[in-house]
């Protein structure tokens, strides 16, 4: 079922949106308002997750306060990697969502952390029986980031690609799995684990590893799935045919659905990090979405053609 939405994904990392096209994030605010009310409008107890910050900012957070998008928000999400990127020793978890908690009224979700084994496994598996056992007491949702490598023919998503050096490397080399699906040492640790740790794993476009992965989760006891739906991927060919597919085959957990990404042509610049030339269409497209994979039951009768409506959760903090 799908239990939650998160609006954007890292939303103050420049790999994610174009500070320089939006300073001060004023356009994102005013996007994020407009996804929160559309969210609501449609669904009247959905929980909406602002998206993931990275790194972890207080004084992001305040500017989304200031700036109203947390009155249309039922938590907040933090990312962290204290052992690949961030600037701080795992051993800080705790105070980092203290210093979230102390700028916001609602529930710090960790909807990314993870470490990868790009140097040796035996550090990732070690990060993760540490991770869980600094954040279980401390966030009521935890994923962890993930459960495949991302494949070498694949890009990752961050700014300056392989001049980036080990950094850019290590996004490779962040799941339990190996990219050809076999197990690294992590995956022992993640499966003692599940009951406090959820996963994040992103599907791109027709992703031949849906299925796969599906079974893996089953096997591995994961209850909390974090995934998301792209805007940009919207407007491909057979775009509501693969959405059906992937809904329908990860039905049985329960979802933070993310939104995000701005198709090239509806971006003040032609970038997925862009802002949207028009805020309203994503509020939309978040909207649609909804009515279409977890309709109110209210309105659940007046789905038309649409697939069986996905149960989801009543707001539960």
């Amino acid at each position: 079922m799908i239990e939650a939405v998160k609006i954007w994904n890292e939303p103050n990392n420049k790999s994610h949106w174009d500070l320089e096209l939006d300073p001060g994030w004023t356009r994102f605010a005013e996007m994020a308002v407009l996804a929160g009310k559309a969210i609501r409008s449609v669904h009247p107890t959905l929980t909406r997750v602002l998206g993931g910050i990275s790194p972890i900012d207080p004084a992001f957070m305040n500017r989304m306060k200031t700036a109203g998008v947390l009155e249309h928000v039922d938590a907040v999400a933090v990312h962290g990697f204290p052992l690949d990127w961030n600037l701080w020793q795992i051993d800080d978890w705790p105070n980092k969502i203290a210093e979230i908690e102390a700028v916001v009224s609602v529930p710090v979700w960790v909807t990314e952390v993870g470490v990868s084994s790009f140097g040796a496994e035996e550090v990732q598996a070690w990060g993760i029986k540490r991770t869980a056992q600094l954040l279980g007491n401390r966030s009521p949702r935890i994923h962890w980031y993930s459960l495949y490598d991302l494949p070498t023919t694949w890009e990752a998503t961050t700014r300056h690609k392989e001049a980036e050096g080990s950094s850019y490397y290590r996004h490779f080399h962040m799941g339990v799995l190996r990219e050809d699906g076999t197990p690294k040492l992590g995956l022992a640790a993640f499966a003692e684990h599940t009951d406090v740790l959820g996963l994040c794993q992103w599907f791109h476009f027709e992703d031949h590893r849906l299925d796969e992965a599906v079974g893996w989760m089953r096997r591995l006891g994961v209850r909390h799935l974090r995934t998301g739906l792209s805007w940009a991927d919207s407007y491909r060919p057979n775009a509501l045919a693969w959405f059906d597919r992937q809904m329908e085959a990860i039905a049985e957990f329960d979802v933070t659905l993310t939104f995000c990404f701005t198709p090239e042509h509806r971006g003040i610049a032609p970038h997925h990090t862009s802002a949207p030339l028009v805020p309203e269409e994503f509020a939309e497209f978040c909207a649609r979405m909804i009515e279409r994979y977890c309709p109110s039951r209210s309105v659940a009768g007046a789905v038309g053609d649409k697939p069986e409506p996905i149960e989801c959760a009543p707001l539960s903090l």
